[in-house]
């Protein structure tokens, strides 16, 4: 019965995901500029012969800029969950992000064995819970905080709506199963929708991004930034990085796609903390895009998840080496050997000025 209820369970986490994406939006912005808003300007006749795509985030060393974004409820992906996406991204030499709502806890997923890993923070109304969890995760080795602050109400998601959505009885949200904050009530609407009305602080604000770090030496990066605005205020609230992130779309509608406010955000930044992309990357090609709109990497969440219920571990590998020489060869094609000749000349956008030809 559990057997049949894990498989009724995958069914629905890959329908409603895949719902999700055709209808918020996501698809129609990414790829409605797919074709025009950023072509490639490669450079020739440059030895590419050896290429280098290693580089560094707080310091440590990873195997490209690739990494993992957080998706909470792996396990409704599939039963190994996060154990078997930790285990994919140590093995491929880069950052796993872990939900706050995961199907696994902190302490858990570093069980399954080295890793450089980031923990990502809703904050709740009980702050005596969020500071808990923030040293849990702080114990368990996590190398950084990865604060969401583009969710003081969750987003209007029809198809949760529509299937009444709840985390399943034999799943729970583990960081929080000893805080009765593990389950979801059955609600009219959506399951999720209640718990986060019932638990989330709607009252965060930028006072809370430094009271963060009165709790942690843990660097904290800023997730949901997606304004030149908010950049700068963000940097003076003291945080480690940005990631520029709406959400998967699943939040506002009509926000940019993420590619789209990139850019902006790096202007702002002006260099002073490293930015980076998450969500709408499906190619090698996308990567590269990013860092030549000025990224210091960049996060994956729908690949992710969508590989590991095809086949678990092996299919988050797969996914991440795909990837991997998916962006390689672009990086040889274009003529850039290292990250660091990866720069916005390599790529044209749409709002750019028309290039005038070169003088002779």
């Amino acid at each position: 019965m559990k057997q049949l209820q894990r498989k009724n369970c995958r069914r629905w986490f890959l329908t409603t995901m895949h719902q999700e994406q055709r209808t918020n939006g996501l698809l129609i912005r990414t790829g409605k500029h797919s074709q025009g808003f950023c072509k490639f300007r490669p450079r020739i006749l440059i030895d590419v012969s050896k290429i280098d795509m290693t580089t560094t985030v707080l310091g440590f060393k990873i195997s490209m800029p690739i990494m993992i974004a957080p998706t909470a409820m792996q396990k409704m992906a599939h039963p190994e969950g996060e154990y078997a996406t930790a285990r994919a991204a140590s093995a491929a030499g880069t950052i796993m992000t872990l939900s706050s709502w995961a199907t696994s806890s902190v302490e858990e997923v570093a069980s399954t064995g080295p890793g450089i890993r980031f923990f990502q923070l809703y904050v709740y109304k009980d702050r005596h819970v969020v500071a808990q969890l923030v040293r849990r995760a702080e114990r368990a080795g996590f190398k950084a905080i990865a604060l969401t602050v583009d969710t003081p109400r969750l987003g209007r998601r029809e198809a949760d709506i529509k299937n009444r959505f709840v985390l399943p009885p034999f799943l729970t949200l583990k960081n929080f199963e000893g805080l009765d904050m593990g389950k979801m009530d059955q609600a009219n609407d959506s399951g999720l929708a209640s718990y986060v009305a019932g638990q989330i602080d709607r009252s965060l604000s930028w006072k809370d991004v430094k009271w963060l770090q009165t709790i942690t030496d843990l660097p904290i990066f800023v997730k949901g930034v997606i304004t030149a605005e908010d950049t700068r205020l963000a940097i003076q609230a003291g945080a480690a990085g940005i990631i520029v992130s709406n959400h998967g779309a699943r939040q506002l509608d009509y926000v940019p796609a993420t590619i789209m406010a990139l850019e902006e955000v790096v202007k702002a930044a002006q260099g002073r903390v490293p930015v980076f992309l998450d969500g709408g990357v499906r190619r090698g090609t996308d990567v590269f895009k990013a860092l030549a709109l000025g990224a210091s990497g960049i996060f994956i969440g729908r690949p992710v998840v969508f590989s590991l219920a095809a086949e678990g571990e092996a299919g988050v590998r797969k996914v991440l080496q795909m990837l991997r020489e998916e962006f390689e060869l672009t990086m040889a094609l274009s003529g850039c050997r290292s990250l660091k000749e990866i720069t916005r000349d390599h790529i044209v956008a749409e709002w750019d000025r028309p290039r005038l030809p070169p003088r002779l």
